[in-house]
C-alpha cells in the first residue's frame, strides 16, 4: 500500500514555532535555541508520519518563514540591498529578506495562490548571480535519514519558482522571468546530484503553476526545463506535484509528457474536472500519486468516496501505481483535533485537522490494498450520517429566505447621485470629510479587560463600563482633532470575523486551530459547520451608545459577508455561494436594526473580496457575480438617506474595478498608500466613478508619522483625477496595531491637510 503527504504545517501543535521565532527576533533566545525548537517540531512529523504507516514522507517542507524564500536561499538569489556576496546563507541574511531590517527594506510579500498564506516574491533580472547557498534540502534530508525516516526532498519546482517571481526594481517590466530558466537549472543539478548522493531515492518538484491559465510558450518552458534536467534526475524517482485547481487540458499534456519524470501528483478534491482528463488517457508505466484527503479545510473525508473514486483510478493506472495522497499541503489546515478540549464531541467528529488526515490517507491505502480498518470506516460513515442529519446544520427559515433570493437583483431604489444628495442634506459634511477606518490602538489594559470578561472573572457591568470609558475616549479625541464621520475604535472586538461569527449561528470556533499566514503570523479561522443566521442584534448596543456620545455622525462598523465566508472553514456540504447569500442576510438584519438604532453611516468591510478570486480566468464573472451580489443584499433595504461605506484593502484591484462600482455602495474607502499610482491609473485611464471614494491617504502598516504637507500632496495627486466633491480624506486601513503616540500626531496632520485643501479651494474660487 502506498501514501503521500504532500506537506506538514510548520508551526508546531501549539504554535511552537511562532514563540521560538519572536523570541529569536527580540533577541531573548539564540540561533541555537530556534534550531532546536524547529529540529525537535521536524522530527516529531517525521515520525508521526512514519507510525501512521506513510509510504511517502516529505521533508525540506519546513521553513522559518516561507518555502519560496528558501528557494531563493538556496539558489543565492539575494537582493544587492541586503550585502550578501557569497557562502552559505545564515538566518540574518534570510530574515533581512523577509523582514527587513534596521537600514533596508523586505521584500514584497504577497498571496499563495488562491490561499490565505503568504510568501516572499522574488526580485528578479537579467544580473542576478545565481549559485548554490543554502543546504537546507541536502541536510533534512540527512537529518532525518539519521533519525531512522526515508523522506522524499521537496522544492518548489524552477519554472513555477521563475513564475511567482517578479522583475526587481529598475529591471525592465517586459523582462521575461522565464530567461534565467538556463541560469537557475545548474543549481537545480547541484542540489539533486546531492540529494542522490546522500541517497535520496525520490525528490517531489512543486510545479503548482500549471493549474494556472498559461500561454504556450510558458508550457514550453516546462517541456524544456525537464529535459535539460533528464540525466541529472536519472536514477530517482520523480514525483512533479500540481495542485489548489483542475489542470488545464494543455498544461495536463505538457506534465504528463515531462522528461524524466516518474509521477505526477493531482488534486482531486478542488480539481474535479482533472478525473475525466485521466480517466481519458494517462501514460503507461507512471504513478498517480492521487490527491483525495483536502489539505485546505477541516472536514473528515467521506471514506467511501474517496474509495470508490481511488478503485476506479486503480482501474486506469494500475495497482501498484496508484498512490493515495493529500490534495495540496496540510500547511492550509490546522494542526490537531487532539488539543480542540473545548469543541463539542458532535461537531468534532465531523472534523480534521493534519494529523487526523495523515491518518485517513493511510487508512484509505490500507481499503485499497485490501486491509480496510471495518471499525474505523463504520465510524467514518456513521459521523458523516450525523452531520447530514443533524438539526444543528439545517435551518428551515433560512433555506426558505436563502431560496427567495433568486428571483432579484438586490439594488437599492434610487441611483447613487440622487442617494448621496439626501445623505449631504441629513449628514451636512465639508467637501473632502475626513474620517478612519474603524478600529483605533488596542491598549495592554484593553485586551486584558476583554481576557478577563471571556474568562468570568470580570462582570458583565464592569465590563460594559471599561468598554464605555474606551469609547468616551476615542470619540472625544476625534472631536478635539475634528475629524467629520466618526467611529467607536471597536474595544469590544477581537478580530473583524470572529465578533461577528461569535454572534451568529452556524459557527463553532477551535482553540488552537491555529493556521500559517506569514512568518510567525498565524491565524485562526472560525468554522461555518451550519446555516447562518443571526439570533440577535450584534453591534447596535455599542454603536448606539457611540452615537449618543457626540453630535457627529458615527459610522456602524460590520464585516461584509464574502469577507467572513473567504476567512472561515467553509462547510463543504453546500456550494460556497449558497453559504455567502446566508450570511448577508444576517448582516442585512444588523444593517437594518442599526439604522432604526439611528446609526445614519454604516460600514460594510470588504477587505477580502478579491482574495476569493478563482485562481481561472473562465470562472471570474460567476465568482465577481455572487460576491457582489451578496454586498447589495446587506444593504438594498435601507433608506436613501442613509450612507453605506465599504472598505477594501488594495490588491491588484483595477482588474476587477467594474464589479465594485456594481457594488453600489456610497462610499468606498481603499487601502492605497503603498500603491497610490496603480490605484489612480485606473480613474485616469476614464473609468467613470460617481460614489464616493477614499484611497489611503498614508500607510498604517508603519509606524512612520506623515506630515501633513506630505499628505496634502497625495491629496492633491488624487484630485487630479477625482472630482472634489466625491473625494474622502482617510488613513489606509484600521489603527488597532498602531500606538496613540504614532496615531494621534498622523490623524492631526491628515486633518490639517484636509483643511488646508478645502482653504486652497474656496479661495479658487
Amino acid at each position: 500500500m502506498a501514501s503521500h503527504i504532500v506537506g506538514y504545517p510548520r508551526m508546531g501543535p501549539k504554535r511552537e514555532l511562532k514563540f521560538a521565532l519572536e523570541s529569536f527576533w527580540d533577541g531573548k533566545s539564540s540561533a541555537e535555541d530556534l534550531q532546536k525548537v524547529s529540529a525537535d517540531l521536524r522530527s516529531a512529523i517525521w515520525k508521526q508520519m512514519s507510525e501512521a504507516g506513510t509510504k511517502y514522507i516529505p521533508s525540506n517542507t519546513f521553513a522559518h518563514y516561507d518555502q519560496v524564500l528558501d528557494t531563493t536561499a538556496m539558489l543565492g538569489a539575494v537582493p544587492p540591498r541586503y550585502g550578501y556576496t557569497s557562502g552559505e546563507i545564515g538566518l540574518d541574511v534570510y530574515f533581512s529578506m523577509a523582514r527587513g531590517n534596521a537600514s533596508v527594506p523586505a521584500m514584497e510579500m504577497t498571496k499563495w495562490f488562491d490561499t490565505n498564506y503568504h510568501y516572499i516574491v522574488p526580485e528578479l533580472g537579467p544580473e542576478v548571480k545565481f549559485s548554490y547557498a543554502s543546504h537546507k534540502a541536502v541536510n533534512e534530508y540527512k537529518e532525518a535519514k539519521a533519525l531512522g525516516v526515508d523522506t522524499v526532498p521537496v522544492l518548489v519546482g524552477p519554472v513555477s519558482y521563475l513564475l511567482l517571481s517578479k522583475a526587481a526594481k529598475g529591471v525592465d517590466k517586459s523582462f521575461d522571468l522565464l530567461s534565467l530558466l538556463p541560469k537557475i537549472l545548474p543549481v537545480y543539478k547541484e542540489v539533486i546530484t546531492q540529494l542522490k548522493a546522500a541517497g535520496a531515492t525520490w525528490i517531489q518538484l512543486d510545479e503548482p503553476v500549471l493549474v494556472m491559465d498559461l500561454e504556450g510558450h510558458k508550457l514550453q518552458a516546462f517541456t524544456g526545463a525537464y529535459a535539460e534536467l533528464e540525466s541529472t534526475l536519472s536514477g530517482l524517482n520523480v514525483l512533479v506535484e500540481t495542485y489548489f485547481a483542475d489542470i488545464p487540458a494543455e498544461a495536463y499534456k505538457t506534465l504528463t509528457s515531462l522528461k524524466g519524470v516518474t509521477a505526477f501528483g493531482l488534486d482531486l478534491v478542488r480539481g474535479t474536472k482533472t478525473l475525466d482528463l485521466v480517466k481519458a488517457g494517462f501514460p503507461e508505466g507512471k504513478y498517480l500519486f492521487a490527491g483525495v484527503v483536502d489539505g485546505r479545510n477541516i472536514w473528515a473525508n467521506d471514506f467511501a468516496a474517496s474509495l470508490s473514486t481511488l478503485q476506479a483510478l486503480e482501474g486506469i493506472v494500475g495497482k501498484d501505481k496508484l498512490v493515495v495522497s493529500t490534495s495540496c499541503s496540510l500547511l492550509h489546515t490546522a494542526v490537531d483535533l487532539i488539543n480542540e478540549t473545548k469543541l463539542d464531541d458532535e461537531i468534532k467528529s465531523w472534523m480534521a485537522f493534519a494529523a487526523q488526515k495523515v491518518v485517513e490517507v493511510n487508512a484509505l491505502a490500507k481499503a485499497l490494498a485490501g486491509q480496510k480498518d471495518e471499525a474505523l470506516f463504520s465510524a467514518n460513515a456513521a459521523a458523516l450520517a450525523s452531520r447530514r442529519s443533524s438539526p444543528r446544520v439545517t435551518n428551515e427559515g433560512v433555506q426558505k429566505a436563502a431560496a427567495a433570493l433568486k428571483g432579484s437583483d438586490h439594488r437599492r431604489a434610487t441611483n447613487v447621485s440622487a442617494r448621496l444628495d439626501a445623505q449631504q442634506k441629513k449628514l451636512n459634511l465639508p467637501i473632502l470629510p475626513t474620517t478612519t477606518i474603524g478600529s483605533f490602538p488596542q491598549t495592554v489594559e484593553l485586551r486584558r479587560v476583554r481576557r478577563e470578561y471571556k474568562a468570568k472573572k470580570v462582570s458583565e457591568e464592569d465590563y460594559v463600563k471599561a468598554i464605555k470609558e474606551e469609547i468616551k475616549k476615542v470619540v472625544d479625541l476625534q472631536e478635539e482633532l475634528d475629524i467629520d464621520v466618526l467611529v467607536h475604535g471597536e474595544p469590544e472586538r477581537n478580530d473583524m470575523v470572529e465578533y461577528f461569527g461569535e454572534q451568529l449561528s452556524g459557527f463553532a470556533f477551535t482553540a488552537n486551530g491555529w493556521v500559517q499566514s506569514y512568518g510567525s503570523r498565524c491565524v485562526k479561522p472560525p468554522v461555518i459547520y451550519g446555516d447562518v443566521s443571526r439570533p440577535k442584534a450584534m453591534t447596535v448596543f455599542w454603536s448606539a451608545m457611540a452615537q449618543s456620545m457626540t453630535s457627529r455622525p458615527m459610522k456602524g462598523m460590520l464585516t461584509g459577508p464574502v469577507t467572513i465566508l473567504n476567512w472561515s472553514f467553509v462547510r463543504n456540504d453546500q456550494p460556497r455561494h449558497e453559504t455567502c447569500y446566508q450570511i448577508a442576510l444576517a448582516i442585512k438584519d444588523e444593517v437594518e436594526d442599526l439604522e432604526k438604532g439611528g446609526i445614519g453611516v454604516i460600514q460594510i468591510d470588504e477587505a477580502a473580496l478579491r482574495e476569493g478570486l478563482p485562481l481561472r480566468k473562465s470562472e471570474h464573472a460567476f465568482y465577481l457575480d455572487w460576491a457582489v451580489h451578496s454586498f447589495r443584499i446587506t444593504n438594498c433595504g435601507v433608506q436613501d438617506s442613509t450612507q453605506i461605506h465599504t472598505h477594501m484593502c488594495y490588491s491588484h484591484f483595477n482588474d476587477i474595478i467594474h464589479s465594485i462600482i456594481d457594488m453600489d455602495a456610497d462610499v468606498i474607502t481603499i487601502e492605497n498608500s503603498r500603491s497610490d499610482e496603480k490605484l489612480l491609473s485606473v480613474f485616469r485611464e476614464g473609468v467613470k466613478y460617481g460614489a464616493g471614494i477614499g484611497p489611503g491617504v498614508y500607510d498604517i502598516h508603519s509606524p512612520r508619522i506623515p506630515s501633513s504637507e506630505e499628505i496634502a500632496d497625495r491629496v492633491n495627486k488624487m484630485l487630479a483625477v477625482l472630482e472634489q466633491n466625491i473625494l474622502w480624506v482617510n488613513p489606509d486601513c484600521g489603527l488597532k496595531t498602531r500606538k496613540y503616540t504614532e496615531v494621534k500626531p498622523a490623524l492631526k496632520n491628515m486633518v490639517d491637510a484636509a483643511k488646508l485643501i478645502r482653504s486652497q479651494l474656496a479661495s479658487a474660487k
